[in-house]
């Protein structure tokens, strides 16, 4: 067991050497850091400024280049506590639902009379008729309109909640559709946020949900909370509507069923548009930023089959008519249709600049926000906050680093220095694997780093007493050395499998600070036992082979 087979010396030196070669850029972060920026901005692009095309070569392209990111403790960034207005998906749902009603109940006009739209509280859709004897007739009719909950625990129910008094049919979301359209409604901002973010050129944003109705936005190396506020909260919301008239009284009515909305461009110039889109920004695919005809910025858009069909059966039917384009509830092109516009492709123009076309175009990519947010808290950390975090965890890990091997060399001399070698490799290689995956270095995670120092070498004292134990049963060099690992490696499988148990259940069921402690400490945990066992036994099976003692000073 002392001679250690060629192949695995290969395996061991190898492992230890892609360690090292992996963990090495952090020694020189920000160099590679603005290499890594500048390869991806070219990869965005096609092309570099000066100043990127300088960071490039700064750093070849043929060695490593995987960084530990570092989290917001350590980097500063900014902090955003957000919450999602989700009762306004109800209103869209019954706006969107008013021209499907409208159709049905007018099918059966000759019995119930005829149908307008009522004013009606956000969230619910009131539609009168005109025969208040056949109320019984139109609810059965609204009820055709529901579909299941398709929800593990809306099974049997309808999405839709239909009851009638009077002239007036009433409809909105039953109670389990509401919680199913909550819960879709934080899954699609959680990931519309994480892709803003991410498009952004942003590093390991934490982006998680809060209970009911609250997102988490945390986001290392960005100027500030205003700045990601400014990103975030922008809703993009794109709609294509069809145009009643145009007006310069903000304050006439609109009529049922229409709404008035400025210019983006035109002071004093408001549209008359119907407020049922006939296409919205939920169906695009794709847009960037593109010229029009006269070469100026514009934001080129493409649509996905639905939006394709819809978008070319409108154009088809109304040639020579104006056309909406709205964003965030402006006008901001209101071309007339001259042709039928096939294959859902097509340009928003405006007065845009180069860099408010590129920005749009990452918005509609990115989606509209399906709700509304209200930021409750917000926060930033400056650089400097960071660089300090990053200085006490350096200094405490120095301390402890420095502690252990002086205890190691005082209690077990040569073999001390074995276990010290090992334990520096093992660093190197969780700052390698880490940089591998792309981790996130937090305060914690110095921490659980701390940790794994002080407990790394356990395996180390647990094989060197064996030995001793050994030695003192008048066994030689060589048996003793041999039995100490064999006996020592139960106690040390035993002690790592229950350390890293725990650090899963930490991973699992933790969050933010918790979970950055639990990944270095799992990475930790294997590494640990990687050096303490096969590095160090490689170091004695060559130290041993190259001297023969005939006896063992531990």
């Amino acid at each position: 067991m002392l001679q250690i087979p060629l192949w695995k010396r290969v395996i061991i030196i190898g492992l230890c050497l892609i360690g090292l070669a992996l963990a090495a850029p952090n020694l020189f972060y920000n160099r590679v850091e603005a290499h890594n920026d500048a390869v991806a901005a070219q990869e965005k692009t096609g092309a570099m400024t000066t100043e990127q095309a300088a960071a490039r070569s700064g750093w070849p392209d043929w060695l490593p280049s995987g960084l530990v990111n570092l989290g917001l403790d350590l980097r500063g960034g900014a902090h955003l506590l957000a919450e999602v207005h989700v009762a306004d998906v109800y209103k869209a749902r019954m706006d969107s639902l008013w021209p499907e009603a409208r159709k049905a109940l007018a099918a059966e006009r000759a019995t119930i009379g005829a149908v307008r739209r009522a004013p009606s509280p956000a969230g619910e859709l009131r539609i009168q008729i005109g025969e208040p004897a056949q109320i019984a007739k139109a609810v059965e009719i609204a009820r055709g309109l529901a579909s299941p909950v398709v929800t593990l625990t809306g099974v049997g129910q309808n999405d839709l909640e239909v009851t009638g008094e009077g002239d007036t049919l009433t409809i909105r979301l039953s109670a389990a559709e509401q919680a199913a359209t909550d819960d879709r409604t934080m899954q699609q901002s959680l990931e519309i946020v994480r892709r803003r973010v991410d498009a952004a050129g942003t590093r390991e944003p934490t982006i998680v949900r809060q209970g009911e109705d609250r997102i988490l936005i945390e986001v290392p190396g960005i100027g500030s909370a205003a700045e990601l506020k400014d990103l975030i909260g922008t809703t993009a919301k794109l709609t294509f509507n069809s145009v009643v008239s145009t007006t310069s009284n903000a304050d006439q009515p609109a009529g049922a069923g229409n709404v008035i909305l400025p210019s983006a461009d035109r002071e004093g110039v408001y549209y008359v548009l119907d407020d049922s889109p006939v296409v919205t920004g939920d169906e695009l695919t794709d847009a960037r930023p593109d010229t029009d005809q006269n070469g100026y910025p514009a934001v080129s858009f493409r649509f996905n089959a639905t939006g394709a069909r819809a978008f070319g059966d409108y154009t088809a039917a109304h040639i020579g008519e104006p056309f909406a384009i709205v964003l965030d509830g402006k006008v901001i092109s209101a071309p007339t249709i001259q042709s039928h516009i096939a294959g859902g492709s097509g340009i928003i123009t405006g007065r845009f600049t180069v860099q408010e076309a590129s920005d749009l175009a990452l918005l509609l990519r990115a989606g509209a926000l399906p709700a509304g947010m209200t930021f409750l808290e917000e926060r930033t950390i400056g650089p400097e906050l960071g660089q300090d975090s990053i200085d006490a965890g350096r200094l405490a890990a120095g301390v402890g680093f420095v502690a252990v091997i002086a205890y190691m060399i005082a209690s077990y001399g040569l073999f001390g220095i074995f276990a010290s070698v090992a334990l520096t490799l093992n660093i190197a290689i969780i700052f390698g694997f880490m940089s591998m995956i792309g981790g996130t270095l937090t305060l914690p995670g110095i921490a659980g780093i701390v940790l794994t120092i002080g407990t790394a070498v356990d395996a180390n004292v647990l094989v060197f007493e064996r030995i001793r134990e050994e030695l003192r049963h008048a066994k030689g060099p060589a048996r003793a050395i041999e039995l100490g690992y064999e006996k020592a490696m139960s106690a040390i499988i035993d002690a790592n499998v229950t350390t890293f148990i725990t650090g899963v259940i930490l991973f699992v069921l933790g969050a933010g600070p918790v979970r950055g402690f639990a990944v270095t400490l799992l990475i930790g945990i294997v590494t640990s036992v990687f050096t303490a066992v096969w590095v160090t036994r490689l170091m004695v099976s060559l130290w041993f082979d190259r001297r023969r003692p005939k006896t063992l000073e531990l």
